[in-house]
């Protein structure tokens, strides 16, 4: 169970992240809107890394919304007092797990055993 400064120090760490993560998003609003297709003086090598950049960005932009989506399940997590228990086994998590990664359900042994399937999976 986290003590009451763990758990405003990963508050703070978690409405950080999502602030940060929230004005990227702002970003890229602007970012997507400001395409003039129309510039003189491109060429195709021009227009064709614009596009890739463009396409990584956007993206980059997806993953960031994503995690905006789980750092609200944190927050509400931590709210109803659950944030440090592993979604498998319900043991502790552990406060240094979360700061390293605030976002995450499950704890060392668990995340690590799930790894192992994947590996073993992909190995297949």
């Amino acid at each position: 169970m986290l003590t009451a400064s763990e758990t405003d120090e990963l508050k703070r760490r978690l409405e950080a992240d999502l602030s940060r993560l929230v004005a990227n998003a702002h970003a890229a609003i602007g970012f997507t809107m400001d395409r003039d297709r129309d510039r003189i003086g491109r060429d195709s090598m021009d227009e064709s890394t614009e596009e890739e950049l463009y396409s990584t960005q956007l993206r980059l932009h997806d993953r960031e919304n994503f995690l905006i989506a789980k750092i609200q399940d944190a927050l509400k997590r931590l709210q109803a007092g659950e944030v440090d228990e592993c979604e498998e086994c319900s043991e502790p998590i552990g406060f240094k797990r979360l700061m390293a990664r605030p976002v995450t359900t499950l704890c060392f042994e668990c995340k690590t055993a799930r790894e192992q399937v994947e590996a073993d999976e992909a190995a297949e």
